[in-house]
């Protein structure tokens, strides 16, 4: 008989974007290693982004549980346009918003604390309560953000001691990138890290998807977290038929924002295309995803208007096909240190393509170790454009002798399946 254990997470099909894989897939393979997953969602969310072909992937069989939510959300976006992008931890820098965007910001931060769907919480105890007795469930997993969410499981273990409650965090909590830019009071602040404090220590495990981000969560109270990264699905990639692009195409896939525009990059590539007429020539820059007119406009600023291919928000199938039979990934972070711990989802992606990676962020981070040690790329900082031009060089002088490389074995641990194996062990244990 399997052991049932219930997922409670707000972004579920027909949710898009890397933040819903996640746990689809861990709810697609857990039945293998002995697990049945319960989901537990909202019935009627309000999500910054659809993809409808994600329902494809949701088992016939697996149990998925639904109770309405009333988000603020849902009257913000009528208001403000800009609510949407800010759902989803955008925005705007200072000096641009407007009075209404601030005070947006403001009340988003101050009185909806941990998040918006913090109404959610109590009838979600309520239901649960009732659900988890009747069906002897005796383990529960709470994904975030949304952070409120971590207050079900937190409620539900102060009910029943005995469950066993793993909390996963997808991003930090205080630590996240734009948490400062919340405009919070001194006593927002204080409830936030309240909140955090009494999750991560009453947790029975906690599950980081960086190192760094571990060690914070360690040095916050946690008591036992353990390492789980987001991964690939190895179907996604097996027997894929690679074209030969007549065009050196550096791709990026994802929405990007202005905190992490690589200016790095767009100035050595402008510089490539005035040294250097053949590349001028052959070469593309595509955006698979949300491209923020800020990031635009400072392309067109380094006269990469001619180059620039925009493709939009694609469904996930859609953009695997796309990074596959690109020649070079882009991937950037903030360049604060803040964000050392952060590892983009499409990270993993992008190493199952074989296709050399260029990635941009802080120094010493999380990133840099992983694509040192599975040799699918390499890593500079915001400032380093000469190193950057040279590899973007080097790439391009490969790429015109037809040089093909597969993707690194050390990469099998990132596999969905296999990290859904080590999260089976880490249920097991508790």
């Amino acid at each position: 008989m399997k052991k049932k254990v219930l997922i409670i997470t707000y972004y579920w099909p027909p949710a898009g974007g890397p933040g819903v894989q996640r746990w689809l897939k861990f709810a697609k393979y857990l039945p293998e290693f002995g697990i049945e997953p319960i989901i537990y969602t909202p019935e009627n969310p309000s999500y910054p982004i659809i993809d409808e072909s994600l329902l494809n992937e949701v088992s016939p069989d697996l149990k998925i549980l639904k109770t309405k939510i009333w988000e603020p959300y849902q009257i913000a976006e009528k208001l403000n346009s800009k609510s949407k992008q800010y759902k989803a931890g955008q925005f705007e820098k200072a000096e641009k918003q407007s009075f209404l965007t601030r005070l947006a910001v403001f009340v988003r931060g101050n009185f909806f604390i941990p998040d918006a769907r913090q109404y959610w919480v109590e009838p979600s105890v309520r239901f649960l309560r009732k659900y988890l007795k009747e069906n002897q469930i005796e383990t529960i997993i709470t994904t975030g953000p949304p952070h409120s969410l971590h207050l079900i499981g937190y409620k539900l273990k102060e009910f029943y001691p005995e469950l066993k409650w793993l909390a996963d965090f997808r991003d930090p909590w205080t630590q996240i990138s734009y948490h400062s830019e919340l405009k919070l009071t001194s006593f927002a602040q204080k409830s936030h890290e309240i909140l955090e404090r009494k999750v991560l220590k009453n947790a029975d495990a906690v599950i980081a998807t960086s190192f760094t981000d571990a060690e914070n969560y360690k040095n916050l109270g946690a008591g036992r977290v353990e390492v789980i990264t987001n991964g690939f699905e190895e179907p996604d990639f097996n027997n894929s038929f690679k074209i030969q692009n007549s065009k050196f195409k550096i791709s990026y896939s994802g929405g990007l924002e202005f905190a992490r525009n690589p200016l790095v990059v767009w100035q050595a590539l402008d510089e490539l295309i005035q040294e250097n007429s053949e590349f001028s020539t052959d070469f593309e820059l595509e955006f698979i995803g949300n491209l923020s007119q800020e990031v635009e406009n400072s392309i067109i600023n380094n006269n990469l208007s001619d180059y620039l291919i925009k493709k939009g928000y694609v469904s996930h199938k859609e953009s695997i096909e796309l990074i596959k039979n690109s020649t070079l990934l882009l991937l950037t972070n903030f360049p604060d240190e803040k964000s050392k711990g952060i590892i983009p989802g499409k990270i993993f992606e992008y190493m199952a393509t074989g296709n050399p990676i260029l990635a941009i962020g802080p120094g010493g981070a999380d990133v840099e170790k992983i694509l040192t040690k599975t040799e699918s790329g390499s890593y500079f900082t915001h400032q380093q454009n000469s190193e950057v031009k040279s590899f973007i060089s080097e790439e391009y002088k490969k790429w015109k002798t037809n040089f093909f490389k597969n993707p690194s074995s050390k990469i099998h641990q990132y596999s969905r399946k296999s990290l859904t194996e080590r999260l089976s062990q880490l249920i097991s244990s508790l």
